[in-house]
C-alpha cells in the first residue's frame, strides 16, 4: 500500500527531520570534549603513578649509594678509651662525641647502626669504655655492654668515708673505697685507678675551695680531722666521675654534683628556721640517718633538739661506733668511757662531724622536727621501730620491756 498521504510516516524521522542541524552536532562535540577529558584524566594518573614509582626508585638507589658511601671502620676496633654520653644527648650529639673521641668514623656510621637498634636510645648518660676505630655496629653494640660502663657510683643514706664493719663480719666498703672502684678504667692499655689512700690524702692535704667545698661548708670543716673533712657531704644518689682523673679532680666531680644537689633542694637556705648552722643541719641528719628507720626520722629529731635545748649529753651509740669504723646496735662501757670527739655519752653537744651520709629524708627530718616533748628513745621492735619517752622513767620502763619480749 502506498502512502500518498503519508499516514504511515516514522514519528522519529519526522522529528530528526525537525530538529535543527545544529543541535546535533553540538551534542557529538560534547561527547567528543567528554571523552577527551576522561582520556586525559587517566593519562595523568598514570603518569603521577610512574614518577611516584621512580621517584621510589631513585631515592632507594640514593639511599643505598649513601649507606655504601658512609664512612666507618670495620670490626671492634684498636686500644681502649674512655668516652661520655652526657644526659640528654640525641643519638646524633652521641655519635658526633664518639667520632671527636676517634671511636667511630662519622656520625652517620653510628645513627645508621643506631636506628637498627632499638636499645640505642637507652643509653644512659655516663662514661663508657670503648676502642679506638670501632664499626658504627660495634660502638652501638660496645654502649649496651654493662662492663662497658665505668666512673659510675651509687652512694646510699648512712655510708661512711670509711669501710665499715658489721656485726656479722663482714665489711661494707666506704665512700673512698666506691670513688676509687668507680675511678678505674684501662686507657690505651694503662689502669686509671686511684687508690683509697690516695684520695684520703688528697682530701686531707688539698685546699678546701680548690677540692670544691660549698661556701657554707669550709669554715667548719676547717676546724674537723683532716681525714674526716669531706663525711656527710656527700648526700645520697648516683654519680659518675671521669676515670683518667687524679684524686684531687675526682673528689671535686662527686663534691661538685652534691652541693648542686644539696642547693636544688633549697640547702643551705632552709637551714636557717631551725636556728642551727647548716652544717649543723647535716650532723643532726647524719645521727637520724643512723639511729633510726624513716618511719622515725622526726621524732628522733625531735629528741636531738630537745637534748641540745637541756644542755643534755645526746648519748647515741652510733657516734661512739663511728670512728671505730662499727656498725652495731650497742656499745660497751668501755667504748662509751673511751674519750674523744664523737663521744655523746661524755660531751654535751653534737659530734665533731656528720657520721655519714644523710638521705634527702633525714635531711627534712632534721629541717623540721616532730613536734613534742620526748627526750628518750629505744628500739622496741624487731622492724627497727622505737619507743618514745619524755621521762628517765618511762624510758627505762620501755628498755626492760624491750629486752624481755627479746627485741635486743
Amino acid at each position: 500500500m502506498t502512502d500518498d498521504l503519508g499516514l504511515f510516516r516514522d514519528t522519529t524521522d519526522r522529528a530528526e527531520q525537525r530538529r535543527p542541524p545544529q543541535r546535533i552536532d553540538d551534542r557529538r562535540a560534547l561527547r567528543q570534549i567528554r571523552e577527551r577529558r576522561r582520556r586525559r584524566v587517566v593519562l595523568c594518573t598514570v603518569l603521577v603513578v610512574l614518577v611516584l614509582a621512580i621517584g621510589g626508585v631513585l631515592f632507594g638507589v640514593r639511599e643505598l649509594q649513601a649507606w655504601r658511601a658512609v664512612p666507618d671502620f670495620a670490626g671492634a676496633g684498636g686500644p681502649e678509651t674512655v668516652v661520655q654520653v652526657e644526659d640528654g644527648q640525641s643519638l646524633t650529639a652521641i655519635g658526633a662525641t664518639l667520632v671527636r673521641g676517634k671511636v667511630v668514623a662519622s656520625v652517620r656510621a653510628f645513627t645508621l647502626a643506631a636506628d637498627a637498634d632499638a636499645r640505642a636510645k637507652a643509653v644512659q648518660p655516663g662514661f663508657y669504655q670503648l676502642h679506638e676505630r670501632m664499626s658504627g655496629s660495634a660502638a652501638v653494640a660496645g654502649l649496651q655492654e654493662p662492663a662497658a660502663r665505668v666512673g659510675h657510683l651509687e652512694i646510699r643514706g648512712g655510708e661512711q668515708l670509711d669501710n665499715v664493719e658489721l656485726p656479722n663480719g663482714t665489711t661494707v666498703p666506704g665512700l673512698l673505697t666506691a670513688i676509687s672502684r668507680a675511678s678505674c678504667a684501662v686507657i690505651a692499655g694503662v689502669s686509671t685507678c686511684v687508690g683509697p689512700e690516695d684520695l684520703r690524702a688528697a682530701m686531707g692535704q688539698t685546699d678546701l675551695k680548690a677540692l670544691g667545698v660549698p661556701s657554707w661548708a669550709i669554715d667548719p670543716l676547717s676546724r674537723v680531722e683532716p681525714r674526716r673533712r669531706l663525711e656527710g657531704l656527700l648526700v645520697p644518689g648516683n654519680y659518675d666521675v671521669r676515670p683518667g682523673s687524679s684524686a684531687v679532680e675526682l673528689l671535686g666531680q662527686v663534691i661538685s654534683t652534691s652541693g648542686a644537689r644539696l642547693l636544688a633542694g633549697g640547702f643551705p637556705a632552709s637551714a636557717v628556721a631551725t636556728g642551727s648552722s647548716a652544717y649543723e643541719v647535716l650532723v643532726i641528719a647524719s645521727v637520724i640517718e643512723r639511729e633510726a628507720i624513716a618511719p622515725d626520722f622526726g621524732r628522733v629529731s625531735r629528741v636531738i633538739y630537745n637534748r641540745l635545748a637541756a644542755d643534755m649529753p645526746l648519748q647515741m651509740d652510733s657516734t661512739i661506733n663511728y670512728p671505730l669504723d662499727r656498725q652495731e646496735a650497742g656499745t660497751s662501757d668501755a667504748d662509751r668511757a673511751r674519750p674523744g670527739a664523737y663521744n655523746t655519752y661524755i660531751n654535751v653537744g653534737l659530734p665533731a662531724s656528720p657520721i655519714g651520709s644523710p638521705s634527702q629524708a633525714a635531711i627534712a627530718a632534721a629541717l623540721n622536727p616532730e613536734p613534742g616533748t620526748w627526750r628518750y628513745f629505744v628500739k622496741c621492735q624487731k622492724d627497727g621501730a622505737s619507743c618514745f619517752s619524755v621521762t628517765r622513767e618511762e624510758h627505762e620502763a620501755a628498755v626492760r620491756d624491750a629486752a624481755a619480749r627479746g627485741v635486743f
